[in-house]
């Protein structure tokens, strides 16, 4: 059965951060997601997840100041010492906190800027931070994200992480795949699916097109959730949807995974 987590910056935003971990919980969910854990200090979360038994199973690397459309700096030229000191603090995060997965973000991208400068960067940043963190048994996971939602980013499609992943050549440098990018980018999911699965270290799900709960839209989730069974996916599956009504109030699309109640 898919291990769902929740992720605790677009569900369960009625309280505080904090909170949200036990309300995870309650709701049946053995995991969770972070996209800016450093608001809490690494020992609270710490805290949060041994008392309510759960996994951090993914977070983010420091992704700059998110009012002014900064989303990550992998990817950016000039902007290198930036990735390596959030790469220094995602990892006392994640040796507090017994996080694996790391997503690395790219950055949004000059428009007009010749990308073959930003590829070469991307691929030295995650080279060098793949193997500071190896030794302590930590992934770092690469997006793609479509430019609907965050114009401009650098990664878009699969293909394009996926030719990233070939250059760094890095066994701990695997691909984040959000089935909700992906649907808005390139469709095929199934087929994605399939043909990426070795590579995928961690899967996000979302209905689309308007991001809310997975059974509302064009995409029939149960069907790949049944797939990922099928195939021996073993990762965890991230719920990173903006509630229509309410966290809890939307769950019922997964109480067959056990999530959300009887």
């Amino acid at each position: 059965m898919p291990k769902l987590c929740a992720n605790l910056h677009f569900l369960f935003q009625e309280l505080p951060f904090l909170d949200r971990f036990a309300a995870a919980a309650d709701a049946g969910f053995r995991g969770v997601e972070c996209l800016v854990p450093y608001e809490a200090p690494a020992d609270a979360i710490a805290e949060r997840l041994r008392r309510h038994g759960l996994t951090l199973a993914l977070f983010n690397l420091p992704s700059g100041d998110r009012e002014k459309g900064e989303r990550g700096f992998g990817a950016l030229p000039g902007r290198e010492a930036e990735f390596a000191a959030g790469v220094e603090q995602a990892l006392g995060y994640a040796l507090a906190t017994g996080g694996k997965r790391i997503h690395a973000l790219s950055g949004v991208w000059p428009e007009g800027r010749d990308k073959a400068e930003g590829e070469a960067v991307l691929v030295a940043n995650l080279r060098r931070a793949a193997d500071r963190v190896a030794p302590h048994g930590i992934e770092l996971l690469l997006e793609p994200i479509n430019p609907r939602d965050i114009p401009g980013y650098f990664l878009n499609t699969p293909g394009e992480a996926a030719a990233i992943l070939d250059r760094v050549a890095r066994a701990n440098v695997r691909l984040q795949l959000d089935l909700y990018h992906c649907q808005i980018v390139a469709g095929d999911l199934a087929t994605h699916v399939r043909r990426l699965l070795p590579r995928i270290a961690h899967i996000q799900i979302a209905g689309v097109p308007e991001r809310h709960e997975p059974d509302r839209g064009e995409v029939n989730f149960a069907y790949l959730l049944d797939l990922l069974d099928a195939l021996g996916y073993e990762g965890w599956v991230g719920c990173e949807y903006r509630p229509a009504a309410g966290t809890v109030a939307g769950l019922g699309w997964a109480r067959r995974w056990g999530v959300g109640g009887a």
